[in-house]
């Protein structure tokens, strides 16, 4: 029976030991390489089956440089990358480097070997996957504008600071559809630079005033909101058109920190509006002789 060989990536020392022996107790040839250019050496003159490489080594390009390599010189190969970073960047580097998976650090040697049996395991899946018919960021996030906002909704129910405000489900969710809308537009337009303000976003803002949320809430809710988008896309990910994919994502974080601002603006509107009218109320009232002057 032959023994699949993984390329192990890492600059730590210590990781590198632990992962190489624990693996090859497991049944599997590792052999190990301390930095890119060793990578890239090995990667160039021998057989793969399986990378397993750290995301942020020295510098922070140096798992995309592996990654690509790898893709370019072993397609076959299952890819996996090691990452310690919060959910909406590892959520935007399994989407940027095609990783087969992307494993959240602290991670067992057992669950890591588990994750490449069953990837080695169904070909297959992999082959269709590659398979399939690419499409835009643009039109994966309009078919799945509900999932999305579905996912947000989850997301939003679990956190704290949000809860504080007590909202039901469509008046946490209204806004979400136009906004969502919006995006899909500006991806299709294909324009390095938003042409105009979104109108919804500012009215969302105004309503969130309304409602009893405060600045800090609302960009929280505009974190998981690029969470939730690159969620999809990352669960999308074979479908995804990866010749325009970076400068979708590129377009996505734009366009929803452009959306975060306009309701910044209409919430600071309104919380000013009270203020102007109590200042008109008090002003006092001229008399005929005054306005004849």
């Amino acid at each position: 029976m032959m023994t699949n060989r993984i390329l192990l990536v890492d600059d730590d020392d210590a990781v590198r030991e632990v992962f190489q022996e624990g693996l090859e107790k497991r049944g599997f040839e590792v052999v190990p390489a301390a930095n890119v250019n060793e990578a890239l050496r090995l990667i160039s003159g021998e057989d793969f089956d399986v990378l397993l490489t750290d995301l942020r080594m020295p510098e922070a390009g140096d798992g995309f440089t592996v990654v690509s390599a790898m893709r370019r010189t072993h397609p076959s190969a299952v890819t996996l990358v090691i990452s310690g970073y919060p959910a909406l960047e590892e959520a935007m580097s399994s989407i940027l480097l095609q990783a087969d998976e992307v494993i959240l650090k602290p991670a067992s040697i057992a669950e890591i070997s588990r994750i490449i049996t069953e990837k080695l395991s169904n070909p297959a899946s992999r082959v269709a996957m590659m398979a399939m018919e690419k499409e835009r960021a643009g039109t994966i996030l309009e078919r799945e504008t509900e999932s999305t906002i579905q996912n947000w909704m989850v997301r939003v129910q679990s956190n704290a600071e949000l809860r504080v405000v007590p909202l039901g489900s469509s008046e946490r969710t209204g806004h979400l559809h136009r906004l969502m809308s919006d995006l899909v537009a500006r991806l299709r337009q294909d324009a390095d630079d938003k042409t105009s303000p979104s109108l919804p976003a500012r009215e969302h803002g105004i309503l969130r005033y309304q409602q009893g949320y405060s600045i800090p809430l609302i960009v929280e809710e505009s974190r998981l909101l690029q969470v939730s988008i690159f969620n999809t896309l990352q669960n999308n990910l074979a479908r995804a058109d990866f010749n325009t994919i970076l400068k979708d994502v590129m377009t996505i974080a734009d366009e929803v920190d452009s959306q975060l601002k306009q309701a910044v603006l209409g919430f600071l509107e309104s919380s000013r509006l009270p203020a102007l009218v109590a200042k008109k109320s008090a002003k006092p009232m001229q008399s005929d002789a005054e306005l004849r002057f």
